[in-house]
């Protein structure tokens, strides 16, 4: 964690058993323990508190979902390329225009007579 080798933890055991001697090292060595273990637990109960606090949960789930559902418009889109996306919200108004492919005309002036397409004429019987 604080990157310390074994040699070093080794030079630490070394000094304590020349500081506080055989008989106590034992005794402080689980002491240390106990408190290093009541550290990291209220270490670990703040930072559980902090993440519900924050909404962590709720924030990773809706990341999840977002990336599912661009997943999901990818797959839509490699799948069929010449389909839209998303469908369209509103249906074409009922006008009595057509809603066929638009044609382009070239621009009525004075010197070319206006042309109108004609309407497309049904099939013959022999």
């Amino acid at each position: 964690m604080f990157g310390i080798s074994f040699s070093e933890l080794l030079l630490v055991g070394l000094v304590a058993l020349v500081v506080l001697g055989p008989e106590r090292l034992p005794g402080a060595a689980r002491t240390a323990g106990l408190w290093i273990g009541r550290l990291k637990r209220s270490f670990n109960s703040i930072k559980m508190e902090v993440e519900r606090e924050i909404g962590a949960d709720d924030i990773r789930r809706q990341l999840h979902n977002e990336h599912i559902l661009s997943m999901e418009q990818e797959a839509r889109r490699i799948l069929d390329p010449f389909k839209p996306a998303t469908p369209p919200t509103d249906p074409p108004a009922a006008t009595g225009t057509p809603t066929g492919p638009a044609v382009d005309l070239p621009p009525a002036d004075a010197s070319t007579p206006a042309v109108t397409p004609e309407p497309p004429q049904a099939p013959r019987a022999p």
